[in-house]
């Protein structure tokens, strides 16, 4: 096993943009279409988007890499996003318990937890890499 770090040669490289992918699609097929209509233009609309920003702020401000101040921008309104996807999923954990398994549901709050500290680091460190 080689300890030699990868290069990053894209977003795609990136584990916070790979997690917070995956966990879109998660909230978008497994929770969000658990939702009752009634929350068509509260919840489900607010957690559908907060949660597909989260990796297209990390791809569009991979692009501006070479600018510390770009890339810290979108790292910042994607962690914003982050936060707004927990308080989204706090809030269907408490609210419909008994459509969707609260257990799942804090499954998911505890992986944005993950992505939000990766994101934070990543803003640190970024200099780092590039």
């Amino acid at each position: 096993m080689s300890l030699e770090k990868t290069k990053i040669k894209s977003y795609t490289d990136l584990d916070v943009y790979q997690r917070s992918y995956k966990l879109s699609i998660i909230v978008c097929t497994k929770v969000i279409v658990k939702l009752p209509s009634a929350e068509k233009f509260g919840l489900t609309d607010q957690l559908g988007r907060s949660s597909k920003a989260i990796p297209r702020l990390i791809a569009e401000g991979f692009g501006k890499k070479h600018q510390k101040r770009g890339f810290h921008k979108y790292l910042d309104d994607a962690m914003a996003e982050n936060n707004e996807s927990i308080v989204s999923l706090c809030q269907i954990r408490d609210i419909y318990a008994n459509n969707i398994n609260a257990k799942s549901v804090q499954l998911l709050i505890d992986e944005y937890e993950i992505v939000g500290k990766q994101m934070f680091r990543l803003k640190q460190s970024w200099s780092k890499f590039s």
